[in-house]
């Protein structure tokens, strides 16, 4: 590997990290050199995840449930007993629901914005002093936060409060990345569009399904893991560092 592209004695976290995206990141980054922490709330997962990776170099699983302030305190707290700063933090636990406009439940609306956002948040917050420790002006921190494409367009797909939420959480990292570049830390979005996941496994095993979706997108085609793990290396490494406020959709040219 490019030492521009190299996380060699870097560390990460990456929330949701035992599937979908966060999986290709943490297996990318374990590739790259990094001490890789994955958390998810399925605590077996979290395991699993950790020893498939482990063979490919530094991985270690925390289970948390990140869509409680406590959770994510917790997390906090246990990581910071491990580790004394903090290189990378991915933020892609999230989750969507789906429903009727008519019928669109509040608590729905709530559970996509508290973990889409909320959690977030919260998550910067209690990681901050980490992040601060590991950042200077030759290599920032970095917080890299999954977005999404239904941020920016406006195929809702009766995901009501999903486009929304991220939405939010582009804003949200603009101002951030404001705030925290005078404290060399960089904050950037990854915002999809189609890729391999639980969330777009109703789609992905429908051939109908999935023939039409694929017509909406220029490339005729859902991205692959490794374009995503590309990605997610260069916004942490050499590469990124010169970068911060970003809103990066990777999308085959969906947003278009």
């Amino acid at each position: 590997m490019h030492p521009y592209f190299s996380l060699q004695g870097r560390t990460a976290l990456v929330t949701g990290g035992t599937r979908g995206i966060g999986k290709m990141i943490a297996k990318a980054y374990v590739e790259a050199g990094a001490t890789v922490y994955v958390c998810a709330r399925d605590a077996e997962a979290c395991l699993q995840t950790a020893e498939e990776l482990s063979a490919l170099g530094i991985c270690h699983g925390m289970a948390a449930n990140l869509a409680t302030e406590e959770g994510v305190l917790q997390l906090a707290t246990r990581l910071g007993e491990q580790i004394e700063h903090l290189d990378i933090l991915v933020n892609n636990a999230g989750t969507t629901w789906g429903a009727p406009l008519e019928s669109y439940p509040i608590k729905g609306w709530e559970k996509v914005m508290q973990l889409n956002v909320t959690s977030v948040f919260n998550c910067i917050q209690q990681f901050l002093p980490l992040l601060r420790k590991a950042g200077t002006e030759a290599n920032p921190a970095r917080i890299i936060n999954i977005g999404s494409v239904a941020g920016i367009s406006s195929f809702g797909e009766q995901a009501y409060a999903y486009g929304p939420s991220k939405a939010a959480l582009h804003q949200l990292s603009r101002i951030l990345a404001r705030e925290l570049v005078s404290q060399h830390i960089n904050v950037n979005v990854i915002a999809p569009g189609r890729f391999p996941s639980k969330m777009t496994a109703h789609i992905g095993n429908d051939e109908q399904a999935l023939a039409e979706d694929t017509a909406l997108i220029p490339m005729k085609r859902w991205g692959r893991e490794e374009e995503m793990a590309a990605l997610a290396i260069s916004l942490a490494s050499t590469a990124g560092a010169y970068m911060t406020g970003n809103i990066i959709p990777l999308d085959g040219g969906f947003s278009l």
